[in-house]
């Protein structure tokens, strides 16, 4: 009797087998538009730090969606290789996360192009954040297309999850439509990821303007935000000036009073309590102030270290980059020739 061997499983069915039995995947990106911020650290770096043992985390500082809006090139330079440097002072660890330079692993921009030519320029022209930097003469291009390379940082490492929440809800939710037009119109390709809000941390908002985030892109002098290098004396004086209210009662309640509630939100991430329950050991604004300065200062002055230290070591800094950046096109590249063979590239 003759055996025949059964036939063998498609590109795509063993990556999706692949995808279910591999440790979860994590994929996020940190645009060097500005020094890194108190709520870049509590709201994504130390999140990825923690979890870094049980996922498999490929974390990227996005130069390239940097140059979708007016830019210095020295500064984005030194940017560049200051985020790197605090990804890894914050505790990211080579051994464990693939961190990488997003422009080093050219199958974004490859891919990219190829969702360009799955979206349609509705879905595009509807996305948020174009309508409020687009529509001037000197718009760039890139501004109008950014999802598609954003839905190709996340679709290039086969994520099966993607925190959303904010700014980037738009942006998550088209990578799904756009991935799943794609399948159904060439070759079941791309692991279609789902949207987990769960997964979002508390936003940090800005010490002075607390219905706004803790923005990175404010200007380097704004006095309040609280960035990751600031020293001990600016966090000091940052924290001390901090607006909370003429009620003089400490209770957590972000709609009334967002400034306490701010600074309430920032001591129970550090802490890992709950905000209602820090605001209880209060009597006043002033031990509020001091809590949060005490609390914030601790936890940074040895990233702070940690960052002098690479820092001096450019080289060193520069080859993990690059250690990095041979990984994530290793991982990349089977997604970017299956996308390219099913749209008929030769």
């Amino acid at each position: 009797m003759t055996m025949t061997e059964p036939p063998l499983a498609t590109a795509e069915a063993t990556a999706r087998l692949d995808a279910l039995l591999r440790p979860p995947r994590v994929v996020s990106g940190i645009t060097p538009s500005g020094s890194l911020t108190l709520g870049n650290y509590l709201g994504a770096l130390r999140r990825f730090v923690d979890g870094q043992t049980s996922q498999q985390g490929f974390f990227f500082i996005a130069d390239l969606h940097a140059t979708t809006t007016e830019h210095d090139p020295a500064r984005l330079r030194e940017l560049t290789l200051e985020t790197a440097g605090l990804f890894f002072a914050a505790g990211l660890d080579a051994r464990y996360s693939t961190v990488f330079v997003q422009s080093h692993v050219p199958a974004h921009v490859e891919l990219a192009y190829l969702l360009e030519s799955t979206a349609y320029v509705g879905e595009l022209s509807r996305m948020i954040q174009f309508k409020e930097k687009g529509g001037r003469p000197r718009t760039r291009a890139s501004l109008f297309t950014y999802p598609c390379l954003m839905a190709a940082d996340i679709l290039l490492y086969e994520t099966q999850t993607v925190p959303v929440g904010g700014d980037q809800d738009q942006h998550v939710e088209l990578c799904r439509d756009v991935a799943q037009r794609f399948n159904r119109e060439y070759a079941d390709t791309f692991v279609v990821p789902r949207l987990d809000k769960a997964a979002l941390a508390a936003r940090v908002a800005d010490l002075l303007l607390p219905t706004s985030k803790m923005s990175k892109s404010a200007p380097p002098a704004a006095p309040g935000v609280v960035r990751m290098l600031d020293s001990p004396d600016t966090i000091r004086r940052k924290i001390a000036r901090a607006v909370t209210d003429s009620r003089a009662q400490v209770r957590y309640d972000p709609v009334t009073q967002p400034g306490l509630s701010n600074l309430l939100d920032i001591i129970a991430a550090i802490t890992h309590q709950s905000p209602h329950h820090v605001a209880t050991g209060f009597s006043s604004y002033a031990d509020v102030k001091r809590s949060c300065t005490d609390h914030v200062v601790e936890m940074l002055v040895p990233v702070q270290r940690r960052y002098a230290e690479l820092a001096r070591d450019r080289g060193h800094l520069v080859s993990l980059l690059d250690t990095g950046a041979a990984e994530a096109r290793a991982t990349a590249a089977p997604v970017l020739t299956r996308a390219r063979d099913a749209m008929g590239l030769v």
